[in-house]
């Protein structure tokens, strides 16, 4: 599958490609708060069990498989996401094993 690049994206590409990116050293102070910000943000120190559906664990697993990361992660990325305000609703995808749940619920 080909990712299709935003705008700022492609202007990166363009930058890196014209050798226009410097890189630099960050500070010792920055490096620490890297360090602490990045500690904080992958602590996972609770477990939680839930039920979901035969069909929903296999979608989800196959969107982790096409991602390349664990389903778990996933979960926990989408819910991280969520919470944070940081998740974008987008018009439903199909899948090739599709149950057409989707379509039923947006049209009840």
């Amino acid at each position: 599958m080909k990712k299709k690049y935003d705008q700022y994206e492609k202007e990166m590409i363009k930058a890196y490609e014209k050798g226009k990116l410097i890189s630099t050293d960050p500070s010792k102070a920055e490096l620490e708060k890297f360090r602490s910000a990045a500690r904080l943000t992958f602590i996972k120190d609770r477990r939680v069990n839930i039920r979901i559906s035969s069909p929903d664990l296999m979608d989800i697993q196959a969107r982790a498989l096409e991602e390349g990361i664990p389903y778990q992660t996933l979960i926990a990325s989408v819910l991280h996401k969520f919470v944070s305000g940081r998740l974008v609703e987008k018009s439903p995808r199909t899948t090739s094993r599709s149950t057409g749940r989707a379509k039923k619920m947006r049209t009840s």
